[in-house]
């Protein structure tokens, strides 16, 4: 399988643009909620296409090596930021800031549900982000092993991607119970696992069956351009423009990972469709590469920048927000995600 696959790291940047636009405007109109959940399609898409390629290659799937790979590229850089943030509290933020429980919370990857009980409260300024990273670590440990049931149990793509579909739907059900029934708080819907995995295994579903990567499969051209993609991106435009609060916990979530499988489809398959090409513009594509590390320093920098220059307008704490990230993301591909990207090959090969 090529190791490059048209379009996704402009996904990537689009997916990050979201989320920092949306924590530097402050009303509520940017959907960076949304940029989450189509980084979560898209890794449950490129993991899981990466481990149906090695499974198809070598018959077998080493889930030592899998878990070596994960580890070396979200661990690194997690935890150097987690050190910059942490030295940052203690030695600018008032004593007192940081506690342990969720300090420990945070480094054993429970971000998400430390803030579902607790709030952002004794972790690092900007590191509440870390939520969606806890997510994907969980998913990490567990869909490996369905993945390899299903290859044992000799199941079809097709069959895979409908049981796949059947446990979005358990989430779904899942959460239209804990929101009409339990009266949860959006913070369990929002944040906990066991209520956003969909957005993963929608990802998954694609990967598995009709992958414009590895099936060789490409879509009726103009079906696609002129009523797939169009009612897909309604679909999705609806689902940022309905604002009732049930609706946002319970249906949203399943309808945005219906609709961006149709998207990443014509993303992958007609790059240079005019829609899509910027996703494979040089700097957007750069962005997206260095989009790991700018999601985990970015929020951080904003609280730091906001702090210590209050007086800079809007738009100038933005640029200059923006400009640090992106500095010492850069620095942290560079010096550290690359080499460990060296080892990750030397795993795959």
């Amino acid at each position: 399988m090529t190791r490059h696959i048209p379009s996704l790291d402009g996904l990537r940047a689009v997916s990050f643009l979201l989320v920092f636009a949306a924590h530097m405007e402050p009303g509520d109109i940017v959907p960076g909620g949304f940029g989450v959940t189509i980084f979560f399609f898209l890794s449950g898409f490129l993991i899981t296409t990466l481990m149906r390629a090695e499974h198809d290659k070598n018959g077998f799937l080493n889930l030592r090596h899998f878990w070596l790979r994960r580890i070396l590229r979200i661990w690194p850089p997690f935890y150097l930021v987690i050190i910059v943030t942490t030295a940052y509290t203690l030695l600018l933020e008032p004593s007192g800031t940081l506690r342990p429980h969720a300090m420990t919370a945070q480094a054993l990857h429970f971000t998400n549900y430390w803030m579902m009980l607790h709030g952002p409260r004794g972790i690092p300024a900007g590191t509440d982000v870390f939520w969606s990273l806890a997510v994907e670590e969980h998913f990490y440990l567990m869909f490996p092993w369905l993945y390899v049931a299903m290859r044992k149990l000799n199941l079809t793509g097709r069959q895979q991607a409908i049981l796949l579909w059947s446990l979005c739907g358990i989430v779904f059900g899942w959460r239209c119970v804990l929101v009409f029934y339990m009266h949860a708080p959006a913070d369990h819907t929002y944040l906990a696992t066991d209520t956003r995995l969909d957005s993963i295994l929608f990802g998954c579903a694609l990967a598995v069956w009709k992958n414009p990567v590895l099936d060789g499969w490409k879509p009726n051209e103009t079906l696609w351009k002129c009523v797939v993609v169009p009612a897909s991106l309604l679909v999705l435009l609806a689902c940022l423009v309905l604002r009732d609060p049930a609706f946002r916990e319970t249906a949203r979530y399943s309808l945005q990972g219906l609709a961006l499988a149709p998207i990443f489809i014509g993303a992958i398959c007609f790059p240079h469709w005019l829609p899509f090409r910027f996703l494979n513009a040089r700097p957007v594509a750069y962005i997206g590469l260095l989009s790991y590390s700018l999601y985990l320093i970015h929020y951080a920098v904003i609280f730091a920048v906001g702090e210590h220059a209050p007086s800079l307008s809007l738009p100038l704490q933005t640029v200059l927000s923006f400009a640090i990230a992106f500095g010492i993301a850069w620095l942290s591909y560079v010096y550290v995600e690359r080499p460990c990207a060296r080892i990750r090959r030397r795993l795959s090969d």
